[in-house]
């Protein structure tokens, strides 16, 4: 098999879509004689400041990532993950091999000036993380659903904790979801009063009617995540249903379900595939939220069983060996 060189242009080195979407996968490509090499930007794809205080910003990154791309051009292939610089198509013209873009979210709701469509058009295949995703791409390249996978040798079934605990895992800006639970959440505390809400994540809730007694904060750390859900009873992931978020590919409901934790979701986009795959119970309003909650702390052995039904969902259709191996394969189709 000829050895291929790839070049992954990643939005930063913490990212979770760099460390989801292309870093887990290693073993996969190298086994496959790709071999990896990340171009992180240095700076981040997006701007953390506003007005004016983008212009320094703007011009590092578009000299750090015009560099980089000039570099993509030593390999056979490259990956972008959505623009190289936000809202622009620019440095991505200078890479001139075969290019593969990777998509996660309906990121092109909030693109500007047709940024992300352009860059799918020159691109051979889209990656996309859910059928929703695919059907924006389709008219505009070659695309397959590669789901993002889950390290089932990482996220294993454990001890779920002799108290009943909610989990909710995310990154902050997922925090106003989680608030639309709140009547839900009082509710259900009413009828289970030694529950809790274990909430990991880079920064603190902050409800406006939920007892702090209620409330167990667990900062993330890429160390201490999989503990923190795998101890829980019922891990939840509550959504509006917008275009938005039908883009949104169910990570955070997978983990759960690695840990053999049984999960209440909405049951939009993506998340209503894996309710139907086993493992997780669907929730659209408070007083379905409440129920199904409320029916697994209190039934325990239903709770496990359901939980491993879920754990053997991951494992068939989302681990991230198998997706590892889908990916390496698609890779080489653009060749």
């Amino acid at each position: 098999m000829k050895a291929l060189k790839l070049r992954a242009f990643t939005q930063g080195s913490s990212v979770p879509s760099a460390r989801f979407r292309v870093r887990q996968y290693l073993p996969q490509l190298e086994a496959a004689g790709i071999a990896l090499s990340e171009s992180a930007a240095r700076f981040g794809s997006y701007p953390r400041t506003r007005g004016l205080g983008r212009l320094p910003w703007l011009a590092a990154t578009l000299a750090e990532r015009s560099l980089a791309a000039l570099k993509g051009n030593e390999a056979d292939l490259v990956l972008f993950q959505r623009e190289m610089v936000s809202t622009l198509y620019a440095p991505e013209r200078l890479c001139r091999v075969p290019a593969v873009l990777d998509v996660d979210d309906a990121i092109w709701l909030t693109q500007r000036r047709g940024a992300v469509d352009k860059l799918a058009a020159r691109c051979r295949l889209v990656l996309c993380g859910n059928a929703y995703i695919a059907e924006h791409f389709s008219a505009l390249a070659p695309v397959t659903v590669l789901p993002t996978g889950v390290d089932t040798g990482r996220w294993t079934p454990g001890e779920s904790e002799a108290r009943p605990v909610i989990v909710w895992s995310g990154s902050a800006g997922g925090l106003p979801y989680l608030y639309e639970l709140e009547d839900a959440l009082s509710a259900v505390f009413e009828a289970v009063p030694e529950a809790r809400l274990r909430v990991v994540c880079n920064a603190p809730p902050r409800f406006a009617k939920l007892a702090a007694d209620k409330l167990e904060f667990v900062p993330w750390s890429a160390e201490g995540e999989v503990a923190a859900v795998r101890g829980g009873c019922v891990g939840v992931m509550p959504m509006p249903d917008t275009p938005w978020t039908r883009g949104k590919c169910s990570f955070k409901m997978l983990t759960y379900l690695a840990c053999a934790v049984p999960a209440v979701a909405s049951p939009w986009g993506m998340n209503a595939e894996v309710i139907a795959g086993g493992g997780a119970l669907a929730a659209a309003t408070p007083a379905a939220w409440a129920e199904a909650l409320v029916t697994l702390l209190r039934d325990r052995d239903r709770a496990r069983a359901l939980g491993r039904t879920g754990r053997v969902q991951v494992e068939a259709k989302y681990a991230a060996a198998l997706i590892g191996r889908q990916l390496a394969e698609g890779l080489r189709s653009c060749l």
